[in-house]
């Protein structure tokens, strides 16, 4: 008698089918072989598989095969594609009035929604943070940016395992994951090869990473990851970022599509535009030759005529004044003029640039035939407009990170350079608050729309019957999670990967989509960074500008700080402060602000700056905490000065031991960072040599008199610290074998900051040349055993 096959309590799990933006839950279905039908429960994530029994039959013609577990999304959710835009403000993507041609975003939005009244938290690591959350950035530990992370819940810089991404969400319901280009939510001192590993990108729901580890990056050389391995730099002379993410985004949604047609992809696309520097082909810069000589103070009466004219604003929409510390365009020099129309040039020129390139990734998803069931979120802008290029802006912008004031005449010398790979600029703040049109701020002041305001786009036929309408519901960044979830029918997910969730605290904008007059569903929204303040509820908006982003130091304490008070029903661009008038509202919105600041772990308030730069008094980890030297081993590149022992205000030696082939060598054994501001110690003609780097504006080399002699040799540098403050000079001393073979003077040092990207590298010295004395990598060509670096104390003051 034939053996019969074991009956199974589970099977095929299939997904039920709920139109778009549906109100009911989605659950998975299991199939049992008596047609039975089990669901799943979506809210416990991952899914779990069926647990069949184990078979008795002993021979395989005689059974039958249990049916295959499958996860699937919902047969009609969507594509999603999330595009954010970098340090843009609301006034200057053409799309919403500005001055800067994106005609990606304009047909989009032509072809969809516009979003007049969608907010960020005005900087971009928390901004992100909520974005791909669906949580407020305090409840991701996201305070502030991740390299002025604290010991305090609410800025740790470490998002929590409740707080799970919906790009996890997303991945585990079936969908292809992938993000390209800006990743700042990563713990600082975890971007290396020994982790922790678990807030990198491909370790937070992303099957697919390509892009850089920080705030920004060199355009022309970026320090990249695939996943979690480090990218060979290119060396195409025409290489540009913008370019490249856009191919490998482009040919990652292709290989999806081919294999795998009917599985929903979620691309989060963040190009480091156009964030400092502003880096851009020159043919691109050529194209707004001339079109800002108006300055600023004209560019912000024309944006907003524009701005009328498209319905982004209100007809009876004020210009709200601009800062008392920015100066009016009538009143500068003829070189002031003339350098600050270049730089916004040069910026526009990026913007129209990054919209042009993402136009290739909209136009490929097309192709595949995709784009009407492609879900569309276009951010213009994770903050406001950057004003930390100061009142004259930058050719370099690590003078700003070491405290380094640039004049009109430095920045001068490099005007024709400005946008090209031997710059790293950014244009003046008077640029910045016309780019927050028709608001008084800009990125950094969480208590204005100047700060948090950002215009978006929404594009998606298959769920949007409008075309070319504007929204003005109220709503934040913390929404589009959920309105992701809501119209791919999936349910918010109580459990992620075992951990308990803290529910999103964000809401769907879907009811939007259908509904132009609909009431508005975000109600109350905190503001905060860095002390700067603000509460929304219910139309009103009160809030402090504690310091402002030029600004050294706070203007009060944050207990005598000065609160504004705006209606905003009435008042688009807070032009008319009512906190004079209204100071029973003021209170009322001041204590809301501390239930909201205790509710979300925004308390203590942390207005420090430079202090929350050093890990040490921050109170967040360091890797080298404690320690006085550190070895290094040839191929160890990539190391960020997050992850590198400091160097920095510090007496120092560097002793590397290598071996030099018969015909001799040359090649750089250990540099840290590159061409506008580093240090490097190589071999070049055979002689060892040693070349400081300041600020990409001085050079100090120190050569040995002999060639290396063949065979194994120890080459110590040592660095003797003037002491007395930070940034000052020393004297330098090479030594080949223990004999002196160099010295030399080292005026000045950096004191605070190298590069954001570019890290320390053993035998070479990739992206950026610390010296033009040698062309990248200049890969060391004998063998290096060992490099010890060792700190010593300074001179002492005479």
């Amino acid at each position: 008698m034939k053996q019969k096959s074991i009956a199974f309590a589970l099977g095929l799990l299939v997904s039920t089918a709920l139109s778009p933006l549906s109100a009911v839950p989605a659950v998975a279905q299991v199939t049992a072989p008596a047609n039975a039908m089990l669901p799943a429960d979506r809210t416990v994530l991952p899914i779990p598989e069926p647990q069949y029994p184990h078979s008795t039959v002993f021979d395989v013609r005689n059974a039958t095969p249990p049916p295959r577990f499958e996860v699937k999304a919902p047969p009609s959710a969507p594509n999603v594609l999330i595009v954010l835009i970098d340090d843009m403000g609301f006034g200057q993507s053409s799309a919403f009035g500005g001055p800067i041609l994106m005609p990606t975003v304009e047909r989009l939005a032509n072809d969809g929604l516009r979003y007049n009244q969608f907010h960020t938290t005005a900087l971009c690591s928390p901004t992100r943070a909520a974005l791909l959350s669906g949580r407020n950035h305090h409840t991701n530990n996201m305070g502030s940016i991740t390299e002025m992370a604290t010991a305090f819940p609410g800025q740790t810089g470490q998002r929590p395992n409740n707080v799970a991404p919906v790009a996890e969400m997303l991945r585990l319901n079936g969908y292809s994951t992938a993000a390209f280009g800006k990743s700042h939510e990563t713990a600082a001192w975890e971007v290396s090869p020994s982790g922790p590993t678990d807030r990198w990108p491909t370790r937070s729901g992303f099957d697919k990473f390509y892009g850089f580890m920080g705030g920004e990056t060199n355009q022309w050389a970026p320090l990249l990851y695939d996943g979690m391995t480090k990218v060979e730099p290119s060396k195409d002379p025409n290489y540009h970022l913008m370019t490249d993410m856009t191919d490998q985004a482009i040919g990652w949604m292709q290989f999806q599509k081919s294999l795998t047609p009917d599985k929903p992809f979620f691309i989060y696309f963040a190009p480091g535009a156009t964030h400092a520097p502003h880096q851009v082909p020159k043919e691109w810069i050529a194209k707004y030759k001339g079109k800002f000589d108006q300055g600023w103070d004209k560019l912000r009466e024309e944006t907003l005529v524009r701005q009328k004219k498209l319905g982004v604003v209100p007809a009876d929409t004020k210009l709200a004044p601009k800062p008392e510390a920015i100066k009016d365009w009538s009143t500068l020099s003829a070189d002031e003029k003339k350098l600050f129309a270049r730089q916004m040039e040069v910026f526009a020129a990026f913007g129209e640039y990054a919209d042009t390139e993402i136009g290739r990734l909209i136009d490929a998803i097309k192709a595949t035939g995709q784009l009407d069931n492609t879900l569309i979120f276009y951010v213009v802008g994770d903050n406001g407009a950057s004003a930390e290029g100061g009142m004259t802006g930058l050719f370099n912008e690590y003078t700003y990170f070491n405290g380094v004031t640039e004049s009109v005449q430095d920045v001068l010398k490099h005007y024709d350079e400005l946008g090209g790979p031997k710059t790293y600029g950014h244009y003046a703040a008077g640029w910045a608050v016309a780019g927050s049109t028709p608001f008084t701020w800009t990125k950094q002041v969480a208590s204005s729309y100047g700060g948090t305001r950002n215009g978006m786009v929404v594009h998606w036929p298959k769920g949007i019957a409008a075309k070319g309408e504007v929204r003005s519901q109220w709503h934040h960044v913390i929404d589009i999670a959920p309105t992701i979830l809501d119209a791919a029918s999936l349910p918010e997910p109580r459990i992620v990967n075992g951990t308990p969730q803290t529910p999103i605290e964000g809401v769907s904008m879907g009811y939007t989509f259908t509904d132009p007059k609909a009431a508005g569903r975000r109600i109350t929204q905190y503001f905060e960074i860095l002390g700067n303040r603000a509460i929304y509820h219910d139309g009103w908006l009160a809030g402090t500008v504690h310091r402002a982003p030029w600004e050294a130091k706070p203007r009060t304490t944050l207990e005598n700080d000065k609160w504004e008070l705006y209606d905003t029903r009435s008042d688009f661009s807070l032009a008319n402060d009512l906190a004079a008038m209204n100071p029973e509202k003021l209170k009322e919105l001041q204590e809301l602000f501390l239930k909201e600041a205790v509710r979300y772990s925004v308390l203590p308030i942390d207005d420090r700056t430079l202090e929350r730069l050093t890990a040490g008094l921050a109170g967040r980890p360091d890797l080298m905490a404690g320690r006085t030297s550190l070895t290094v081993h040839q191929g160890m590149t990539g190391m960020s000065e997050n992850v590198f022992i400091n160097l920095k205000n510090q007496s120092h030696s560097i002793t590397a031991d290598v071996e030099i082939p018969k015909n001799g060598a040359n090649g750089v054994i250990l540099a840290q960072a590159g061409r506008f501001g580093g240090w490097s110690l190589y071999v070049k003609d055979g002689k060892p040599t040693y070349t400081y780097n300041w600020l990409g504006q001085q050079r100090y080399t120190i050569v040995g008199k002999q060639a290396l002699p063949a065979g194994k040799s120890t080459i110590r540098f040592e660095f003797a610290y003037d002491g007395n403050g930070v940034g000052k000079g020393g004297d330098a001393t090479i030594f080949v074998n223990g004999t002196k073979a160099a010295t030399g003077r080292i005026e000045k040092t950096q004191c605070c900051a190298y590069s954001a990207d570019e890290g320390a590298d053993v035998g070479a010295d990739e992206g950026t040349p610390v010296t033009e004395a040698y062309k990248v990598p200049f890969k060391f060509t004998g063998k290096i055993d060992k490099v010890t670096i060792e700190l010593k104390e300074a001179k002492k003051a005479q």
